[in-house]
Parts: structure tokens; sequence; C-alpha cells
């Protein structure tokens, strides 16, 4: 087994999710088996419990893990099935070690970081790296590691000690670290300042850790006597040191290492150059330049309450781009904090109300994602009413989709107190209701979580169709409430159709209205098994029926043939975010990602989605579906 490491210097935020996902993207290309592991170096156990605004989104596996959103990376980029233990956090080496204690397996010894922290996370990664995640039987042949934060964090320490001791343990040719810094450039000179990266390398080597190449961000590609400096005081060759500068969009990021010969430098450290070959980046190249080259845009108004940083709905946001780009358009998604549609904005702040029912009604396409909690919840349902009664394509997820049956039952019904038992627990019309298997008491981990089984019962109808017809499908649930089995029949009568089911055929996952040109809810998060090449089929049917073309998309089975390079002009996917009235600067910058121009600002071109992600490594330069 050979490892890579990639760690951070300088500053966080620089992109060491996404370097690591282009790394083993670029080492699939050279024909090699690639898994990956995440370290972050908090306490929490996982990151079920953490607020989106505080981490992000919470990325959901296929065995149920609440992990990382870079794990959302490497899926996306790798084309992989990660499991829970693929994402190390301190809680977790914690939590087993002082298991083994409390059962007397460290047999009397005092129990201490070194050496048993750093043993388990050892042990960890060797076990977990033999895992295979492709479909393939039998260990990968590189794992690449990254480790979360910044070099010097006190956080990071045990793993940094343990990686150490790891590199020496599996020696020269079987360890590889690759070292992401920022090299800035200060306005006054237009100089690009070599002394973080400098110090960084000189902290990272006082810890026992030295790196064999250099991905050094900025905003233009380095100059040879910058890169001559860092080789000199850093102790890399020039050839180990690239330049990971802002591009148009991310997808680009794989093709930059690949042209600055950054796997030979990877395949030499690792003694791997004999084994793999020149690599084969056609497709994902074709789709790339598609991405950078589209021009007529599909507007989609997402409605939730997170709307201050997009990386709280990632791996939505991946997915309607995967879907736009496959259909050829440009996406251009229009923020709407629920709380400002709703009438007591209109009274508090008028112009705020005015703007954000605006930006909804001049949207072709209406997403409500999933969520917690009750603030915004009125609004999420106006917005579902807006879309039911206009003939607006509609997509509800999770809490969409109970918003969804919330509205219509209120509205179609005459309940006009039917509610979700988790907003209001005294509703006489409780149409959603709390899971019988779930817990009031422990949040962590209780929900029904992973992998679940959606069956059709009705098999003439759009959400069957979008995946070919199929029986059932497999995807991804992360939810604590479900849709009231005992009023399914009332609901029915009255038009809204069930069409997907559990296996006991009590659990409700797919509702549509047939009358309705797409008005689609699931109580799964199909946006976690969206791939660049592969996109959700969920997706796919919005952002058609946004082009109002769901007819024609439907006709072919939603598999239109289209070959990528026809009809091509040029423009740039964007995305602009609306928070009380106006536009505003993401956290972190995560709208456009830590390799796209304009990074940071919510409303520019060139947008890389924070960590967009992807893979598609194949021969062929057709993309499926297509609008």
């Amino acid at each position: 087994m050979k490892y890579i490491l990639v760690t951070g210097g300088v500053v966080s935020g620089l992109g060491k999710g996404v370097t690591a996902s282009s790394i083993g993207l670029l080492l699939i290309a050279c024909g090699l088996r690639v898994t990956s592991i995440k370290i972050d170096p908090y306490l929490n156990t996982d990151a079920g419990t953490m607020s989106p605004f505080e981490h992000g989104e919470v990325f959901v596996l296929d065995d149920g893990g609440e992990v990382d959103l870079d794990l959302g990376n490497y899926e996306r980029f790798l084309d992989v099935k990660l499991t829970r233990d693929n994402n190390i956090t301190t809680g977790k080496i914690y939590q087993s070690v002082l298991e083994k204690e409390r059962k007397g397996d460290y047999l009397g010894k005092t129990v201490q970081v070194v050496p048993h922290i750093t043993d388990a996370i050892q042990e960890w990664i060797e076990r977990v790296a033999k895992i295979p995640v492709d479909g393939q039987e039998g260990p990968a042949d590189v794992c690449v590691i990254e480790l979360g934060g910044t070099i010097g964090d006190i956080e990071s320490m045990p793993f940094i000690e343990a990686l150490g001791q790891f590199s020496y343990r599996v020696g020269p040719g079987n360890f590889c670290l690759i070292h992401v810094s920022l090299v800035p450039v200060l306005n006054v000179v237009g100089e690009q300042k070599t002394k973080p990266t400098q110090h960084s390398v000189r902290g990272l080597r006082g810890m026992g850790l030295t790196p064999n190449i250099l991905a050094c961000r900025s905003t233009k590609a380095l100059d040879e006597n910058v890169k001559g400096k860092l080789a000199q005081f850093c102790h890399v060759p020039e050839e180990n040191i690239v330049t990971l500068y802002d591009v148009p969009n991310i997808w680009h990021i794989p093709l930059l290492l690949r042209d600055q010969k950054a796997h030979e430098a990877i395949l030499k450290e690792l003694n791997l150059l004999g084994v793999a070959r020149e690599p084969a980046l056609k497709e994902w190249t074709v789709r790339t330049k598609v991405y950078d080259t589209l021009h007529k845009p599909v507007r989609i108004a997402m409605v939730g309450k997170y709307t201050g940083l997009s990386d709280a709905y990632l791996s939505v946001l991946k997915a309607l781009l995967h879907a736009s780009v496959a259909c050829h358009r440009k996406l251009v998604v229009d923020w709407v904090a629920a709380g400002e549609l709703e009438d007591i904005t209109a009274i508090e702040a008028p112009d705020v109300y005015k703007a954000a029912w605006d930006l909804l009604k001049g949207a072709d396409g209406v997403l409500v994602p999933g969520g917690f909690g009750d603030r915004g919840v009125q609004g999420k349902i106006l917005a579902a009413k807006y879309a039911r009664e206009n003939n607006v394509p509609y997509l509800g997820i999770c809490l969409g989709m109970q918003i969804a049956v919330i509205e219509f039952a209120r509205s179609v019904l005459g309940l006009h107190d039917a509610n979700s038992t988790e907003f209001n627990t005294e509703t006489t019309n409780p149409c959603v209701i709390f899971m019988p298997e779930g817990s009031k008491t422990h949040m962590g981990g209780t929900m029904r979580l992973g992998s679940r089984r959606t069956h059709f019962n009705v098999t003439d109808c759009i959400s069957a169709k979008l995946y070919g017809n199929v029986g059932f499908v497999d995807e991804r649930h992360r939810h604590r409430y479900e849709v009231n089995p005992n009023m399914i029949s009332q609901l029915e009568n009255a038009g809204l159709s069930f069409v997907g089911k559990d296996e006991t055929g009590q659990r409700m996952e797919i509702i549509e209205l047939p009358s309705h040109p797409y008005f689609v809810g699931v109580q799964f998060h199909p946006e976690f098994k969206s791939r660049p090449g592969k996109p959700s089929a969920l997706f796919l049917g919005l952002i058609a029926a946004a082009c109002k073309n769901l007819e024609t998309f439907l006709h072919d089975n939603g598999h239109v043939r289209k070959s990528v390079t026809n009809g091509m002009s040029n423009g740039h996917s964007m995305v602009k975010t609306h928070i009380n009235g106006g536009t505003v600067k993401s956290s972190n910058g995560p709208v456009h990602g830590v390799y796209s121009n304009g990074n940071g600002h919510s409303n520019g071109h060139g947008n890389g989605n924070g960590h967009s992600n992807g893979h598609g490594n194949g021969n062929g330069v057709h993309l499926e579906g297509s609008c």
C-alpha cells in the first residue's frame, strides 16, 4: 500500500480537499486504484451534530455515516463509495482507546497520547486503507490522506506525531507528503512572497514531517525565480513544486496538476513510474470545457434558511451543477432566505420582502432542500404553494417534501392547522410525524440514516421514468420525521400521488402531482449520489422541466445523447446569494471556491461552487441528458 498525505499551511480554506480529490482522480486516470481518508482534529465523534453554519453540510454515506463534506468531494471526484471509518476524528480515536482501556486491553499500563493514541491513529489508517471502495475486490493501490486544519494547530499535534511515525515505519517509496501552502501577492509591489510558505514548511519539518511536493496556491502561476527560492529554502526540487492558481472552475484542477507533471512527481516518490500509464482524462477535459462555455441560463430559486453559507447546501449545489452542465445550461442559483417570504417580513422590511418574492417569481424552477427546526418553515410553505399553483417546476428534498405535503393539506384539503409535529406538537392534523424508531433524547446517529430502498408502486410517473423505468432505487436518507401514513388515503384522494414507498409500504418516499409539469418531493437526499458524469435523475428532471424540455427528456428515458461539443458559446456558471434584500459576501468564499476567479463573492462569474466535485475519466465524449 502506498500513502499520500496532504497537509495545509499558512491559512485555512486553501482547498486541501479539492487538491486531495484532484490528486486521487489523476492517479485513477493513470490506471491506479485509489481510496481516501479525511482526518478531522475536532473532538466530535462525527459531523452529525454540528451546525451547517459551523462546519458546512453533513455528508451522508451509504452506511449511514455522517461525515465531513470533504468526503463528498472524494466520492464525486473519484466515483467511489466510502465508509464512516474513512473519516477519522479525534473523538473517534479517543473513544476507541478509552473503550480498550476500560476493557483492560492495556494490561494496567498508563495510557498516554504517545504511544497509545498515536498507535491507534496508525492502526486505523492501515485498516481503513485496505477496505475496497471502488466496487472491486482487494485493497487499493494508493490511499490519499487529508489532514484537516493548518500546520501548527494544537488539535492536530497527535496526528502529526502519528503520521511522522507512520512515514518512518512504512519507509521511503511508500509515503509521499504534499504540502498545500499560500504564496500571496501583495498589491503594493505585485510580488509573489515565499516567506509564509518557508515558515510553514519549517514548522512541518520541525514536527518530523518532510514535504516531497509543494502545491502552492496563488492568483497566477509561480514565477521561475519564486520556484527557485522555494526549492532552495524548503529543500524541495523545483520539478516537485506546482502552482494551483485561479481558474474559471475547479474541474480544471486535475488538468492543472497533469499539465505540471504532478503525477510524475508523485509516481516517482512512490516508485510507481513503471506501473502507471499516462493519465487518460479525455471525458473530464471535454466536460470541463463545456462547463466553461455555457451561456444560456437556467435559474433555480433555492429557498432555505442557511443562505449565508452555501457550503451548508454544497451537495445540492453540485447536483444542480452536474445536471445543468449535462443539459448544456449555465446554472444561476438565486438564494432566497425562506423567512423573507413570510408576511411578518412584509410588515417589518417591505423592500426585503419584495426582493425575495421577485427572485422567487423570476426563477425557472424552485428547490426546497432539507433542514431542521421551524425557522423559515412558513416561507418554505409559501414557496411550495407558489410553485404548485403556478406550474413552476418544484423539487422538495427531505423537509422540502414534507413542506409540500403540509402545504397541499392546508390549501387543497382545507386543513388549515395541518403541520408537522416537529413544529407543532399539538396540531390536530399531523401530516408529518416523528418516526417510531427515532430517539428524542440522543441526537448523534439516531436518525434514519444511509442507503435505503424505495420501490415504485406507480410505474407511469415522472420519477420512475427519470430513473430509467426501474422497479426500485437505493438512495441515502437523513431524517427523523416522516409523512403520517394515516393521512395518505385522504391526500391521495385529493390528487397527491405517493409514487414511491419503502419495502413495508408504510413509509412514503416520493410524492408527485400528476397534474403538474414537475412537482416532485423525496424523503431521501438524491444529491449525495450525484456525479458530474452521472447526474442525479431527479435533479436532471428539475433542470429539464425548468428548461421546458422535460417531455423530450422523458421520451428518451432521460438519456438524450447529445455531443457536448455542439452549440457551445462563451459564458460561465454563477451563483447569486440573496439575503436581507441584497447580495452578500459568502463566509469563507465557498460559493466560488478556492480556485475560482472572484473568490469569496457570491454574485460573480466563474464559480467553482466551493468544493465542486466530479469524476469521469472514461473514453467517451458524450454526456447523458440534454435539454
